[in-house]
């Protein structure tokens, strides 16, 4: 598939995990175990897989996950880099912070970017700011339009779970995609139908579910106090007190066999999953280590699951998919 003049494939990887330490006053919402090193094997994993788009933010370690990004592709010009605004960050102490987003901002977080990532221009930038009302949004986007046309940039788009949001973007030329949770739980319908009647780029955020989707858990396991799946965000679903969710575990025994059908690994059939929706969209599963990665790209030689396995899915799980759009 091609995006920006440029052939892709329908996976990218997601560089929260390796950002690493990152804190919202005392509150922890990076992951553990990172490792700067093991990064960087991470990603030259993942071009060698096949991978060359790479989903980043300001946020992610508060910077430092830009900064590892810049070092891996270094000799990588080609490779298409996605990043986000909207979240305050201070590097020297990992901290970052939820302040109003005002269009004046937008200039020196870009720019701030761009000095990180050591890139004269971004692919695309997505303002990380899910539920920002529609006006707000709208002159953060004009911002945004006039660094384009400076050459910062050469698209973007909007991180956000909310389909109203999203729809309301068409006036924007240079608007191409929206980032939004889907999942085997949860298949995001009024989202899958704007992004494709308005035929925009979708990132699929949590493709994995935060880990659930692996297959490493089970009802015993308990996340270090210091990974952001143990916080008590109220966005945060797939674990309870850094406990997998006890609906979420029956959902995934439920399914099990089917998403590992022809030999699948779990992860590989809940991103055979995304591609059954359709084949165009692009899941972005963070990975830690090089043998994630290898696990992950693999999928792309398996490719959708078949539609009489999606079909059996859809009978057995209830995704509650008429709830109102919220974060997640």
């Amino acid at each position: 598939m091609k995006f920006l003049d440029t052939e892709v494939a329908p996976l990218g990887m997601g560089c929260w995990p390796i950002g690493g330490k990152m804190y919202c006053g005392e509150q922890s919402l990076g992951y553990t175990r990172s490792d700067d090193d093991m990064s960087i094997r991470t990603i030259r994993a993942a071009l060698d897989g096949g991978i060359t788009l790479f989903d980043t933010a300001a946020a992610y370690g508060a910077g430092h996950s830009e900064r590892l990004l810049a070092k891996a592709l270094k000799d990588k010009p080609d490779a298409l880099v996605v990043t986000k605004i909207g979240v305050g960050i201070d590097e020297a102490n990992r901290q970052i912070s939820f302040d109003p987003f005002s269009p004046d901002l937008v200039t020196p977080a870009v720019e701030g970017c761009l000095s990180r990532l050591e890139r004269d221009r971004i692919d695309l930038v997505l303002l990380h700011v899910n539920d920002m009302p529609i006006e707000e949004a709208e002159a953060v986007f004009d911002e945004l339009d006039r660094l384009k046309d400076a050459g910062k940039l050469r698209a973007y788009g909007w991180s956000t779970d909310y389909s109203e949001s999203a729809s309301s973007m068409g006036t924007w030329d240079s608007f191409k995609a929206v980032e939004y949770v889907m999942n085997v739980f949860f298949d995001a319908p009024r989202m899958q139908k704007v992004v494709q009647n308005a035929e925009l780029l979708s990132l699929i955020r949590s493709p994995l579910a935060m880990g659930l989707l692996t297959g490493k858990y089970d009802q015993n396991s308990v996340m270090a106090s210091d990974d952001v799946r143990a916080s008590r965000e109220t966005w945060m679903e797939y674990y309870k007190d850094g406990k997998p969710t006890a609906d979420f575990m029956r959902s995934l025994d439920a399914v099990r066999d089917l998403l590992t059908s022809d030999g699948r690994t779990l992860v590989q059939g809940a991103l055979g999953w995304i591609w059954g929706q359709a084949e165009t969209y692009v899941p972005i599963p963070g990975a830690r280590t090089q043998e994630q990665m290898e696990g992950i790209t693999g999928a792309l030689s398996f490719g959708a699951l078949p539609v009489e396995v999606m079909q059996e899915i859809d009978t057995l799980l209830d995704r509650r998919s008429l709830e109102p759009d919220r974060p997640r």
